[in-house]
Formats: C-alpha cells, sequence, structure tokens
C-alpha cells in the first residue's frame, strides 16, 4: 500500500529532480527517501524515476502518476483542514490563486480585511497567469483563483465552476510630467494608440494576448519600445516617459506619476471571475474567502465606487 509521506517524497523528487536536495526539503535522509521511492515501486509495480548518474527523470509512469499524487496530497491537506476548522475559523489556510495585475487592488483590498476577520488562518497565495491558475486548480494545489475569462478559455483537467465578477477597462498610461501624446483626449482609437512607442508586457501575462489580438484584429504593429516587462517595470517605464502602456484601470489607480486615458473601443476590457473545482466542497477558510471576495468587489463596482467610471458588475455587462 503507497502510503502519503511515499507520494510527498516522490513529488519532491520529481519537482526537484534530485534525491538530496529532496530529502533535505523534506528533513529526511536520502537513504530514508530513496526507501520510499522504491517501496512505491513496489507497491505500484512500475519504475517511476530513470535513474542515470547525475541525472533524475520520470518515466511515462511517473509522469502520469504525478498529478494524480499532487491531487491526493491536496485532498489530505483539505481533510486535515476541515478537521482543524471544526470548532470555527481559528484555524487552518485558505489557498489563492491571482493574476500578476490582481495583487495591487481587489486581492490587498480582500487580504487585508480577511486578516483583520480571521488572524488565526493562514493564506497562501499564488500568482501566475489564469491558464497556469487552471491547472493548479484543476490538480488541486489551489482553493480558489481570480481569473481572467475573457483571454482565458483553456480547457481544465477537472471541472470548474468561474463566477463572473467584474468587468474592467482597460487604460492606456503615459507620463504625467512630460507632454501629453493624445493631446488631452478622454478617449483614443487603437489606431492613436498603435501610433505611439509602446511597452509590451511579457508573453505570460494575459493582458499580453488580448493587446495582441487586438493589434492583429485592427491590422496594427505599433513601434515597440520595450518588450517582456512585468507589471512594475512597465508602469514604471511608462512614468519615465520611455513610451505608452495598457494596464487595467485598477492598476493605474493612485499613481500621481502616470496620465491614464480610456480607450475607446468598448471590447477592450476584461473579465475578472473567481474560479473553484465544481467536484471539491471549500474549506471553511476558503468559504470565508470566497464570500469576502465577492463582498469587496461589490464594493468596488458599486456607483458611488471611486473606480465606478472604469469597472462593473459582470452581470451589467
Amino acid at each position: 500500500m503507497m502510503t502519503l509521506e511515499q507520494l510527498r517524497g516522490f513529488v519532491e523528487v520529481a519537482r526537484t529532480g534530485h534525491f538530496t536536495r529532496a530529502a533535505e526539503r523534506l528533513h529526511l535522509a536520502q537513504p530514508s527517501l530513496s526507501r520510499q521511492i522504491s517501496a512505491l515501486e513496489r507497491a505500484l509495480g512500475v519504475d517511476l524515476f530513470q535513474r542515470a548518474r547525475g541525472n533524475i527523470s520520470l518515466t511515462a509512469a511517473g509522469a502520469h502518476l504525478l498529478p494524480i499524487a499532487r491531487r491526493m496530497l491536496a485532498d489530505a491537506a483539505t481533510a486535515h483542514a476541515e478537521m482543524a476548522e471544526l470548532a470555527g475559523l481559528t484555524r487552518g489556510t485558505a489557498r489563492l490563486g491571482m493574476t500578476p495585475t490582481l495583487g495591487t487592488s481587489i486581492v490587498a483590498d480582500v487580504l487585508a480585511a480577511y486578516r483583520e476577520r480571521y488572524p488565526g488562518v493562514d493564506i497562501e497565495v499564488v500568482e501566475r497567469g489564469s491558464r497556469t491558475l487552471i491547472n493548479d486548480l484543476s490538480e488541486g494545489r489551489l482553493d480558489l483563483a481570480l481569473i481572467v475569462t475573457t483571454v482565458s478559455s483553456a480547457p481544465a483537467r477537472a471541472v470548474l465552476d468561474r463566477e463572473p465578477l467584474l468587468t474592467e477597462r482597460l487604460v492606456a498610461v503615459t507620463s504625467a510630467a512630460g507632454p501629453d501624446p493624445f493631446a488631452g483626449a478622454d478617449a483614443i482609437s487603437l489606431a492613436s494608440l498603435a501610433a505611439e512607442p509602446y511597452v509590451e508586457l511579457a508573453d505570460d501575462y494575459d493582458l499580453r494576448t488580448a493587446m495582441d489580438a487586438a493589434f492583429d484584429a485592427a491590422g496594427l504593429q505599433p513601434p515597440v519600445a520595450v518588450t517582456g516587462a512585468e507589471m512594475d517595470a512597465a508602469l514604471t517605464f511608462a512614468e519615465r516617459g520611455i513610451g505608452v502602456t495598457v494596464v487595467p484601470a485598477m492598476v493605474a489607480t493612485g499613481r500621481p506619476g502616470l496620465r491614464t486615458t480610456r480607450l475607446s473601443d468598448s471590447a477592450l476590457t476584461r473579465t475578472i471571475s473567481l474560479a473553484r473545482r465544481g467536484d471539491m466542497p471549500l474549506t471553511h477558510a476558503a468559504a470565508a474567502l470566497r464570500d469576502l471576495i465577492r463582498e469587496v468587489t461589490a464594493r468596488a463596482t458599486a456607483p458611488e465606487s471611486p473606480l465606478a467610471p472604469f469597472v462593473s458588475s459582470a452581470s451589467e455587462g
């Protein structure tokens, strides 16, 4: 019979590609870890690793087992957390995934409120692109994820529930200290945007995918000033006058060094959705986090919100 300890060791060796490093991370002696893996292979009747001098790699059987083992370990962690929470939300862990552009807006507000309400609950945050987050949800490594559903239609390995929360405008940002390349216009066309030096985000940003598709559909190719920038760098480059970039409206809020201009194309928006596995119940900690995310997004889309010109409830279209 295989054990959770064996599966945990297997996953760590697969992750590190090295028995010694995996043993160190698991606080085990290397021979003990090797015995665990050998016992697991005997129990399953297959070799899980190809062992060559200085090189450890998964066999076909090992590659097939890896996502299953991750899900089993996640399920075991969920069971442990559920039992710990029976006395109330005084302990436990909530695991939240988010796209990189949400950390400075919605998620920061959510985490601050959550820590105030449930100080004994640990929060694990993973920042990835939507497609990676969908895969992490499918394999049980996350409880919830805030994803961009307007550009992310990647198939999931498990049934996922997606709850649209809000629709957000995309805006062009330039240096507030320099001349306005758009001459004070309230909104600009995609063609006007493409006439200016452009700061492109890195390939793994959902926003990069959306803007590339928009430019291609319009037959436009902006002159690229910088490519492959992370969000913080892109904002800094725009603030220094290196070029114009496009960001979600909430990201540009509260940055006095930036000038914000709306895009006139009404299709240039993104929809943020809350995703979770539909075939797994949420822990009490994760359910409380889900409810708080709904509260925060509802406040952000209320008519009196300072973000109201840029965001709306997804149900409003």
